[in-house]
């Protein structure tokens, strides 16, 4: 079983921008869990972080072609207003959760939309970086499901 971890813009400096709201543990931190996850879990992940939309489109057209199993995506940014993922999401045929290691719809009214989530499974925010592994956790169990 396959899962992708995409990551948007600026999640690669984790433990360096805003402290306050995502934390004092950097992107490395996030990195090692996932990996120790991963073989928790017997699974193989992927994890992909760009800064770019393209990039971030290109790979998740590839996740189609590989027929990953499922998705984890932390957009950043572009959750607010990349219609362009939102559709190469749509495009999937397999479980996506959202996940926001800020809580979202606490934060500045632009921050409160997110026009990836009407295509995922679902959507975690606001539970910091442990959010990842629940949104692990969700797919294995929907999977598991199915």
């Amino acid at each position: 079983m396959k899962i992708l971890v995409l990551n948007g813009p600026n999640l690669n400096f984790l433990g360096i921008r805003e402290k306050e709201i995502y934390g004092n543990q950097d992107y490395n931190y996030l990195l090692q869990l996932l990996k120790e996850k991963a073989k928790a879990c017997q699974i193989e992940l992927e994890v992909y972080q760009n800064n770019s939309e393209g990039a971030l489109i290109d790979r998740i057209q590839q996740a189609y072609h590989e027929k990953v199993n499922g998705i984890v995506i932390n957009p950043g940014a572009y959750t607010h207003y990349s219609y362009a993922i939102r559709d190469a999401l749509s495009s999937l045929v397999c479980p996506i959760i959202e996940v926001h290691i800020s809580n979202i719809h606490k934060r500045e009214e632009f921050r409160h939309t997110s026009v990836t989530a009407p295509v995922c499974t679902g959507q975690i925010v606001g539970l910091g970086i442990p959010g990842y592994l629940l949104a692990i956790d969700a797919l294995l169990q929907i999977l598991n499901a199915g």
